[in-house]
């Protein structure tokens, strides 16, 4: 008989880094990231402080591995903008795209929209990534040849998907379906000219 070696402990059905992971995301986002404690992570998982050191190094390490799926989903969606014709159809596709990424990261978002300034701090690295993404989404919603006021639109439209990450607390009630729908509208009216 084979036994293999786990690389990881497992606790109540996850590794001990996905456990860190979710307990770290459930306390920035109701606390913040500067007000929460790495002791407090570790105390919501049962570990040691040491156990959580082994995983992640610190704070900010921990806190690039919350955000990190977040920015590589968005980044694939960026990335497949990329030859995709400009049409009625496609922007409302790009949008329920983005939309439901967001939508899928919205406890991430909201820690985000929160701790803005800790965030920036902390991952500013990401930064620039974040802003070229943001700029060529804009950029393509608007279309080709787009005047300064089709790109301010798209980027009013991109700020109003943005209110996904906060529909959690401000509509908690609603369903996802209901949020995905009302900001869809709402995105698609600010682009479209009265």
């Amino acid at each position: 008989m084979v036994v293999q070696a786990v690389s990881e402990p497992v606790v109540a059905g996850r590794s001990t880094k996905d456990a860190i992971r979710d307990a770290a995301i459930r306390l920035f986002s109701s606390k913040g990231f500067e007000q929460s404690s790495l002791r407090e992570v570790a105390d919501a998982v049962g570990i040691t402080k040491a156990s959580l050191y082994y995983h992640y190094a610190s704070k900010v390490d921990l806190l690039d591995a919350i955000i990190e799926p977040m920015f590589e989903d968005m980044q694939v969606r960026v990335d497949a903008l990329a030859g995709l014709e400009h049409s009625p159809d496609t922007v409302r596709d790009v949008l329920t795209s983005h939309l439901r990424a967001m939508l899928a990261h919205r406890t991430i978002g909201v820690l985000c929209m929160r701790d803005t300034v800790a965030i920036v701090n902390a991952l500013g690295k990401r930064h620039p990534d974040m802003m070229e993404n943001h700029r060529t989404m804009c950029e393509w919603l608007a279309g080709p040849d787009a005047d300064q006021e089709t790109i301010l639109r798209s980027a009013a439209a991109m700020q109003v998907l943005g209110a996904a990450f906060m529909s959690k607390e401000g509509v908690p009630d609603m369903s996802l379906d209901g949020v995905e729908r009302v900001l869809l509208e709402a995105a698609l009216s600010v682009l479209n000219r009265k």
